[in-house]
């Protein structure tokens, strides 16, 4: 599991990952430009990522005032983000970690039990991560409801 105050993983490589336009998206694109809100969900249009998306979508424009950009990633398709954005009329960026690689990096693919069988899955996460890359806040097994504006304070003090 990652800890504040680290580099954070695949923020200074050539990294990339498609967002729901199906566009290339570099974590160093933001690299001495922008605060990044990363956080990852197990599935699109399912409840509590809804509720999750939703409050971020509320906060846009104070994320946007802080100088931060608010990117979710879960392994679904680039069309899947695209319908759950549209459905929602969703205001973040929605990556599509389909090999797992960023899931990896940042330690969320983790097994889970459910009803007594073993999966692995997405763990509720968000990081922050500074202009200079570096880790600010980590956050693994988050609820949903109230996350949004938790985060958006802590934005606020950076």
């Amino acid at each position: 599991m990652l800890e504040k105050h680290q580099q954070a993983p695949l923020f200074n490589s050539k990294f990339s990952s498609k967002n729901q336009y199906n566009e290339s998206v570099s974590l160093s694109d933001y690299l001495g430009k922008k605060n990044v809100v990363l956080y990852f969900y197990p599935k699109d249009d399912t409840p509590g990522c809804t509720i999750e998306a939703n409050q971020f979508t509320e906060l846009a424009g104070e994320f946007a005032k802080a100088d931060t950009v608010v990117i979710g990633v879960s392994k679904d398709s680039c069309a899947s983000h695209m319908d759950f954005i549209k459905k929602f009329d969703l205001k973040v960026d929605l990556l599509a970690d389909a090999d797992g690689e960023l899931c990896e990096s940042y330690g969320v693919w983790q097994e889970r039990e459910k009803n007594g069988v073993k999966s692995m899955a997405i763990l509720r996460s968000t990081f922050i991560i500074d202009k200079e890359g570096v880790l600010v806040d980590v956050e693994y097994g988050v609820t949903p409801d109230g996350h949004a504006q938790d985060v958006l304070e802590k934005v606020k003090t950076l």
